[in-house]
């Protein structure tokens, strides 16, 4: 299983790679490899060997590359927040989207784009969805807790109530909006990277960092949950804590995800899922590698976003919902038959 791990990381990483240079080179103006990367070599190591004309250069380093590393790293907050909460939750429906977790850090973004300007905007809007976020994530939690574990029944059933309410609070933000706000607000709604920036890559970076680094060291703690919570206790592993922390991380990421690129559906859902069928349901070999495949996958979409129909561009959180949605009715399909 150690070596198949290994084998799957260094083939999604590769994967990876061709889709970043795929991403640089490819859009409304093809910009040739070559040149895009002298372009990188010119930036990172001080050299002066690139023959492309100042826009094409400024296309690279300005919109394309922020772009590329923001997907990467809002696919991987989602993926590994998505592996988290399947862990909390003992089940793989458990997706931040699904569950209403999304909608509720939306409203928090929601809320502070409307009530700050653009200046102060752009740390009110993730710490809005943060605290937004956690909010509906203990709601959830609580909601879904019984004696047995948790209910998939009342998991769905306070997702579904959630993201309504919080549609139709957004709706009459949107609604008070003026004709600017009502655009930013309309395309942030259906996800898009497009306002990617080196400033918004940091932060994901750092956040996803933490994230990643922390989920790491529960992985033992995760695997141990998968025998439920009286065995992990009975094992030594402190359960209320072990939950209280997975709450507040999924939350951060979630949070800042949706602040960064607006709501992005179904990539924690559905890349757990495929890894965990992949190599197993260890943490250890999960989280890092639905890290990375989740990467991928965003990236890929928002390839395809850019190229669909260019020179125009789609949402990238449509490509990903028509990608989720079916392997969600799969996944409910699955549950009905272990019933």
């Amino acid at each position: 299983m150690r070596k198949l791990s290994i084998t799957s990381a260094v083939a999604l990483a590769m994967l990876l790679l061709a889709l970043v240079l795929v991403s640089l080179t490819q859009g409304a103006m093809h910009i040739p490899l070559r040149g895009s990367l002298l372009t990188l070599s010119d930036a990172f190591f001080g050299s002066a060997v690139a023959d492309l004309a100042d826009y094409q250069r400024a296309v690279i380093l300005e919109l394309r590359l922020p772009r590329t590393l923001l997907a990467i790293l809002i696919g991987a907050i989602l993926a590994q927040s998505g592996a988290a909460m399947q862990g909390l939750f003992r089940n793989p429906l458990a997706d931040p989207g699904i569950i209403g977790v999304s909608a509720g850090a939306a409203v928090g973004a929601v809320l502070a784009l409307y009530f700050t300007d653009p200046v102060q905007s752009w740390w009110a809007v993730p710490i809005g969805a943060f605290i937004a976020g956690l909010g509906t994530s203990l709601l959830i939690y609580k909601l879904a807790q019984g004696t047995n574990g948790t209910s998939v029944f009342i998991l769905l059933l306070a997702g579904i109530a959630i993201s309504a309410m919080a549609g139709a609070l957004i709706g009459f933000i949107t609604y008070l909006s003026d004709d600017t706000r009502l655009r930013d607000l309309s395309l942030w709604q259906m996800g898009s990277l497009a306002s990617a920036d080196g400033t918004r890559v940091w932060i994901a970076a750092l956040a996803f960092g933490l994230l990643a680094l922390r989920l790491q060291t529960h992985a033992a703690a995760l695997n141990t949950l998968l025998l439920g919570e009286q065995e992990a206790r009975h094992l030594g592993i402190n359960v209320e804590r072990l939950k209280q922390e997975l709450v507040v991380l999924v939350a951060l990421g979630v949070g800042l995800a949706v602040a960064t690129a607006g709501i992005i559906g179904f990539v924690g859902l559905v890349v757990p899922h495929c890894i965990r069928m992949l190599v197993g349901p260890s943490h250890f070999s999960l989280l890092p590698l639905s890290a990375l495949c989740g990467g991928l996958l965003l990236l890929l979409a928002d390839i395809g976003a850019r190229l669909l129909v260019a020179p125009a561009e789609l949402p990238v959180g449509i490509l990903t919902a028509l990608l989720g949605g079916p392997f969600f009715v799969l996944l409910l399909l699955q549950q009905r038959q272990r019933m």
